[in-house]
């Protein structure tokens, strides 16, 4: 069965996303709270709502719930704009480089078990998406569909929450 890899090296940052360390997959989700960069990228259609992957079994955090387009840890000696590029490849296979990515901030995300600092983008893209095996498959979900699933355990709490502050705010 396939499984995360808990010797990965990731970057140990402080609040600002400065490199103070590096920390392995596994400390950073036993509960150590060593916080460690992630990225996140809500990929939008013109016609057909906001594209989610659903997350598989074999994940180490939040198994079988549906998840932002593209998540996944910044690498040690990456930035933040290689990681997402490769994380937009990797997960839906689709090249973001020559596309207008929008930066959406940057913020703390804490759970029982990690502590993230996210750095959430959007784009529309209205091409194939072709999503992974790191992915249990996705689809687009009209606005009104998201909504009424919203607080019901169908998303991972990070998403939600995100989704929440970036886009109902909007509203």
């Amino acid at each position: 069965m396939k499984k995360d890899n808990s010797n990965e090296c990731f970057p140990h940052v402080d609040e600002s996303g400065n490199v103070i360390g590096r920390i392995s997959r596994g400390e950073a989700h036993n509960g150590s709270k060593l916080l460690h960069p992630v990225v996140h990228l809500h990929v939008f259609n013109r016609s057909k709502g906001l594209y989610l992957q659903k997350r598989p079994e074999w994940k180490d955090i939040q198994p079988g719930k549906w998840d932002t387009a593209v998540g996944g840890h910044v690498d040690l000696g990456e930035n933040v704009h290689q990681a997402l590029v490769r994380e937009a490849a990797e997960e839906l296979g689709i090249d973001i480089s020559p596309l207008q990515v929008k930066p959406l901030g940057h913020y703390v995300f804490q759970s029982s078990r990690e502590r993230e600092l996210v750095f959430p983008f959007r784009v529309v893209f209205d091409g194939d998406i072709r999503p992974s095996e790191e992915t249990d498959g996705g689809r687009f979900w009209p606005e009104e569909e998201l909504r009424q699933a919203l607080g019901k355990e169908v998303f991972t709490p990070n998403f939600e929450s995100e989704y929440q502050r970036l886009f109902l705010s909007e509203s």
